[in-house]
């Protein structure tokens, strides 16, 4: 086939979960049932942070910044996957497909980056308490939260900036639910060597590097809490992470899972499956896995269930 040149009106077919019509009505109802579960627990989430004084703190806000980016994160994807589910259609357009990509890279991106500057937070928290409110303060907070978001749209830019560099042929079948950057780029029909090393850069960069310090941030609050004499003092400062470090596994070992399965897993329809992990469940799980380990949101979840009452 012979490479085409894009305009707006060109269309990619995303492929799906499945093409089996007895399953549409089950992943309709599956996909917007979790969706909505996504929405409503990470609400949750900012509006009990928001309403409760006592929740005013560095480490709530950036966890209301996190939900915040995973509501952005998942609806990147799933409300146009609905939409084709529902419709029967498995199309989007080039234009379509350039902004689901801008804003699934900018959402993860931040959802990485925040959970790496929470990392730092509780790091600051047990390892130098005494100086915690002075070092986390609210401006160095509003700050990071600028930063990060900057760093996101960068990251993003390229994304957009690699795929509009690339030439497709006339049938482009995209073995996913949404526009994934790198199976795009399997699928061009010219030269990606340095659309690859471009792409490998963004990842090792914005993905790499987060997860590197998260796990140095780790060790070091890890090695402080095992200095603690007391017994209790040391679980409770083991209770301040096991939230968010549940999230973080959860984050980084399905998204890792799913890129190393790429390399060996010959069928697609596996690899979207898979994909379905960190895309839609856990951004579904983090505001769950919050509020049930967390004693200050359950409290301000039931104040604010009492007020709306």
């Amino acid at each position: 086939m012979e490479p085409q040149n894009l305009t707006a009106a060109f269309e990619f077919l995303l492929l799906g979960v499945s093409n089996d019509p007895k399953l549409q009505p089950l992943l309709f109802g599956l996909f917007l049932t979790m969706y909505l579960a996504t929405i409503v627990g990470n609400v949750a989430i900012i509006s009990a942070v928001r309403s409760d004084s006592h929740l005013h703190t560095p480490m709530y806000f950036f966890l209301s910044n996190l939900s915040l980016a995973d509501i952005g994160f998942t609806s990147s994807t799933v409300p146009k996957m609905l939409v084709n589910i529902e419709t029967q259609r498995k199309s989007i357009t080039y234009t379509g497909c350039l902004i689901q990509v801008f804003f699934y890279a900018f959402f993860g991106c931040l959802d990485s980056l925040f959970l790496t500057v929470m990392a730092y937070d509780r790091f600051v928290a047990i390892c130098n308490p005494l100086h915690y409110t002075v070092i986390m303060n609210p401006r160095l907070c509003h700050l990071l939260v600028l930063i990060l978001s900057l760093l996101s749209l960068l990251q993003s830019a390229l994304h957009v900036f690699m795929m509009s560099q690339l030439t497709f042929c006339n049938r482009v079948e995209i073995p996913q639910f949404f526009c994934d950057p790198p199976q795009i780029l399997k699928l061009a029909c010219s030269d990606t060597f340095s659309s690859g090393i471009l792409l490998n850069c963004i990842g090792a960069i914005y993905a790499g590097i987060p997860a590197l310090g998260i796990l140095f941030t780790y060790v070091r609050i890890v090695s402080s809490i095992l200095k603690i004499p007391s017994a209790g003092r040391k679980y409770k400062a083991f209770s301040t992470c096991g939230s968010h470090l549940s999230v973080v596994c959860l984050f980084y070992g399905t998204v890792v899972g799913v890129y190393l399965s790429s390399t060996v897993v010959s069928s697609s329809r596996k690899l979207a499956v898979a994909t379905v992990m960190y895309t839609v469940v856990t951004p579904m799980l983090n505001p769950f896995i919050y509020s049930l380990r967390n004693k200050d949101i359950k409290t301000a979840l039931r104040k604010l269930l009492r007020r709306m009452n």
